[in-house]
């Protein structure tokens, strides 16, 4: 049996993150990407040379985006011998796209990979109802004349109205904020604990930028040189004066946009590789992807949306025979501040450590300053798939530049689905 390799995280670059319909309103996710891809061959040395796989994807999508990842490739650079697979795990896509990436290292099929994501709501498709679809279909394969007519008949102007663009859960109809929304009201999460997270949020990546963190992370695009999401001048005070932004009828409403994501523009990238490979281009290692975790569980029928990684986290360490004391930094996703809330809670709640995570005992708590100690995505943004490169980029860099020896990473996921990953210093 062939011993497993350990896998190097040599870096990251990825460019700055934008609220949508602001910088990168005319950047596609195509061309998001393949700025990134080549800002790390850049910083890297990789132009015109082959990676033996570059796994990339975006959850909001155009048909026009015929494998990004191999197209992305080619745009930034890389040697036309790079094949590139696309995929997408919502939220989670770039994180997954390293765990499958890093697996395939550790078991030799390949020497290097780059794993990546973008994400725009700037440039969402518009599509129009299935009815005018269809015609349109059959307007394309008519053809004479009169057979392009004939595709019209009973046309209406009702037809041409176009779909908006949905991140609702199919299965419930419901947004996640408002599957959110639920998840704070179960918990007992208020208002003021949710705040609170997402000012800590701010003003962490705010002094991250301070130190100069992000000088060598960040990649220029479309002359915009830092995350323009990042409020340093931000208060509880002016949090507090923000209106629910999902439940805005009951009352009871606790998530507003001071305390949740805004819709984000942006991508990432990640290259991994085996040691040797990494040596012989005499390329660092910041740190090893040691081991991931991926779960789901039944949001549709009360489990909560955006726990999954409660059970993800408890089944890594399990395998690991780790414990949260044994971790230095927790990397814990902000979709909302009510979602690390809510799964802080459950972590540290006997029934359910006991009903939905199998223990006998509660996985306890865990301290605050270990979390997020750079910021997340309540500061930074959350393009959908860019941000599992982002936190695992991310981490390596704070691995390698802290006292820090091994560092949690969690995203929860559209679809009731988590995804985790264990990363370890490397000196």
């Amino acid at each position: 049996m062939t011993e497993l390799r350990r896998v190097a995280i040599v870096g990251s670059a990825r460019i700055p993150f934008a609220r949508g319909h602001t910088a990168y309103q005319d950047e596609t996710n195509l061309s998001m990407l393949s700025t990134v891809l080549g800002g790390l061959a850049d910083k890297y040395g990789l132009r015109g040379e082959k990676i033996d796989e570059v796994m990339a994807g975006a959850v909001i999508g155009h048909s026009r985006d015929f494998n990004i990842a191999r197209e992305a490739s080619l745009d930034a650079g890389l040697s036309p011998r790079t094949p590139g697979t696309t995929i997408q795990i919502a939220c989670g896509t770039s994180l997954q796209a390293a765990l499958v990436l890093g697996a395939k290292i550790a078991s030799g099929e390949i020497d290097s990979g780059i794993a990546a994501g973008s994400d725009t709501v700037s440039d969402s498709p518009i599509v129009f109802g299935t009815k005018f679809q269809h015609r349109m279909i059959e307007l394309s394969r008519a053809r004479s004349t009169g057979e392009k007519f004939k595709t019209f008949k009973g046309f209406s102007f009702g037809e041409l109205t176009p779909v908006a663009p949905s991140v609702n859960e199919p299965r419930t109809g419901m947004s996640m904020g408002q599957h959110c929304e639920l998840m704070a009201r179960q918990w007992g999460i208020t208002r003021q604990a949710q705040d609170e997270l997402a000012y800590r949020s701010h003003q962490n990546a705010a002094k991250a930028y301070d130190e100069g963190f992000h000088d060598d992370l960040l990649v220029q695009c479309a002359g915009l040189v830092r995350d323009n999401n990042v409020r340093a001048d931000t208060t509880l005070d002016k949090m507090a004066t923000m209106k629910p932004a999902f439940d805005k009828t009951s009352g009871r409403g606790t998530l507003t946009a001071a305390n949740s994501t805004p819709l984000t523009d942006g991508a990432s990238s990640v290259l991994l590789a085996s040691e040797d490979w990494a040596k012989a281009r005499g390329l660092p290692v910041l740190a090893y992807l040691t081991m991931g975790r991926v779960a789901g569980n039944d949001f549709a029928h009360g489990e909560g949306l955006l726990m999954a990684p409660t059970i993800a986290v408890s089944e890594l360490l399990a395998r690991a025979q780790l414990s949260f004391d044994d971790i230095d930094y927790f990397e814990l996703h902000e979709a909302f501040a009510a979602q690390v809330l809510c799964t802080l809670a459950a972590w540290n709640d006997p029934q359910y450590c006991k009903d939905v995570l199998g223990r006998d005992q509660v996985m306890g708590t865990i301290d605050p300053t270990k979390i997020n100690v750079k910021g997340s995505s309540l500061a930074y943004g959350h393009p959908f798939a860019a941000t599992g490169a982002r936190i695992l980029g991310l981490t390596a860099k704070l691995l390698a530049t802290g006292a820090g020896k091994r560092a949690l990473i969690s995203v929860c996921t559209a679809g009731g689905q988590g995804v985790t990953a264990l990363v370890e210093k490397a000196a």
